[in-house]
């Protein structure tokens, strides 16, 4: 889930009609208007399991998401986990025991960047903070944007991206701007808070259009640029296709999910298009040694070979839920809903085999730990859960 429930971001919106500015006035409560998520449709019930596959080993609380979709950050034998307020906490990866908390002097809206005991975070008035492990402040550089994404620490680089999609690289010691990448955007985007992959000296990141980008990690040089789904449709609302989930690398092919669009992978040498399936996700995927698994905008769950799309299990159970990004932990296919709790899946034919709740309110992330998952909730909990 590590990127991309949208219900609570809203739009970005530019050079639009009068017309098209007031269906997004109306709209802009939630997915419902979108279709994400199920809207105000009442979830599938879940259905007693006869076994339990997931348990909890500690939950902790944190500063509340405020509507924003905060993602934990896994360093060195700790958790990192961030609300609205600005607070940071580091919890022990064992037992959940707060460390120490981080004040970042500033209200935040995106998950926690960690690399080589520097701590990065995007405030909401669009400031980028580093602070050290110890919480003091190292350098603070400002770059007139949203930031929903996560940093990423790379090397001598901290990457930033802010929700008008524009990618800037920051010097890691003290925050000078090195490059900035943009391009032309569509009148109206989906906001997300999907940051990007570096592997190799490159960067890869989805965008509006369908399109995943690699781009060079020294120079800010676009690579190439493929379009997993083209838009579709006669008005604005109906052309949104974004990658609104962070692609997944998996050796030679990068993969991601299309909002009102398909799923599909792309070579990482050159761009080309491998396959694409028409499954419309506005969340991200996971990948195996088979199997690639995405979660469609209507909560049904699906696990597609890798090298040909075709697919292998459908798992209808968890509609309506918003079930965001899986994650695989031990082998087998985690992940969240919008009512707490947390679900387990096998990766051979999609059945459940586990069911853990959290707070009652909507998991807004999972990112993997070792063996375990760690869940975020939009009320601030945090959870470790064990997978057998």
């Amino acid at each position: 889930m590590n990127s991309s429930r949208l219900f609570a971001q809203g739009f970005v919106v530019r050079h639009l009609t009068t017309a098209a500015l007031l269906a997004v006035a109306y709209g802009i409560s939630g997915c419902a208007w979108l279709g994400i998520g199920g809207g105000d449709k009442k979830p599938v019930p879940l259905a007693p399991l006869t076994k339990n596959d997931a348990s909890v080993s500690w939950s902790a609380s944190v500063a509340k998401a405020g509507g924003s979709l905060f993602v934990p950050a896994i360093g060195d034998r700790i958790v990192y986990a961030a609300g609205r307020d600005g607070t940071i906490y580091a919890l022990s990866e064992e037992g959940g025991r707060i460390v120490t908390r981080l004040e970042s002097k500033a209200p935040i809206a995106g998950g926690v960047g960690v690399g080589d005991d520097m701590v990065v975070v995007g405030s909401t008035k669009g400031d980028v903070i580093a602070l050290d492990a110890a919480g003091r402040s190292l350098w603070k550089t400002p770059v007139a944007g949203d930031l929903l994404a996560a940093p990423v620490v790379s090397g001598s680089t901290v990457i930033v991206r802010t929700a008008d999609g524009r990618l800037m690289a920051l010097n890691r010691i003290d925050g000078k701007r090195q490059w900035v990448f943009q391009r032309a955007a569509p009148a109206l985007t989906l906001r997300t808070n999907a940051s990007v992959i570096v592997n190799r000296g490159v960067i890869y990141a989805g965008y509006p259009g369908g399109k995943v980008i690699a781009i060079e990690l020294d120079s800010g040089k676009p690579i190439w640029e493929a379009t997993i789904s083209l838009p579709r449709g006669s008005t604005e609302l109906e052309r949104i296709a974004d990658v609104a989930g962070l692609p997944v690398l998996d050796d030679t092919r990068i993969c991601a999910a299309v909002y009102q669009g398909r799923t599909g992978c792309v070579e990482t040498l050159n761009g080309n298009v491998l396959w694409s399936r028409e499954v419309s996700s506005a969340d991200g995927v996971a990948i195996d040694a088979k199997y690639l698994y995405v979660a469609d905008v209507e909560g049904n769950v699906f696990a597609l070979d890798k090298t040909s799309g075709t697919t292998v299990w459908k798992q209808e159970k968890l509609q309506r839920r918003d079930p965001g990004t899986p994650v695989l932990i031990k082998g087998k296919v985690v992940t969240g809903d919008k009512e707490g709790f947390v679900h387990v899946l096998s990766p051979e034919n999609g059945d459940l085999t586990g069911r853990i709740p959290t707070d009652g309110s909507r998991v807004v992330s999972l990112v993997r730990n070792g063996e375990r998952a760690v869940a975020q909730t939009e009320k601030g909990g945090v959870f470790a859960i064990a997978i057998k």
